[in-house]
């Protein structure tokens, strides 16, 4: 019965010795994926805070856009008006004056 015994405990360190060797491999495959997992983690941070800065940039431009487009607007509605003023001020003196003359001359007929 000692021989058995002691066979089944050779048996039992072998199972020992596997199951040490198993978790000694988990314990470095979990700090692999927790070093991994930290670097992940680290640039994530780093990506969300460029994508908000990129954000932001984006909506001062598309302000700054269309501040441009409405001054452009005002330019181009001002340069219209001036256009249209000058274009009566450089009507000969003679149409404005033959058309006061032919209305005299209706109310006299």
């Amino acid at each position: 019965g000692l021989a058995e015994l002691r066979a089944r405990r050779e048996e039992l360190d072998g199972r020992i010795r596997e199951e040490e060797a198993e978790r000694s491999r988990l314990q470095g495959r979990i700090w692999a994926l927790t070093e991994r997992l930290v670097r992940t983690s680290e640039s994530l941070a780093r990506n969300l805070a460029a994508r908000s800065e990129m954000d932001r940039t984006i909506a001062e431009t598309e302000a700054a856009y269309g501040k441009i487009v409405e001054s452009s607007q005002t330019l181009l509605d001002a340069e219209k008006e001036e256009i249209e003023n000058a274009g009566k001020a450089s009507e000969p003196q003679s149409t404005a004056k033959e058309k006061e003359n032919q209305a005299k001359e209706q109310k006299h007929s």
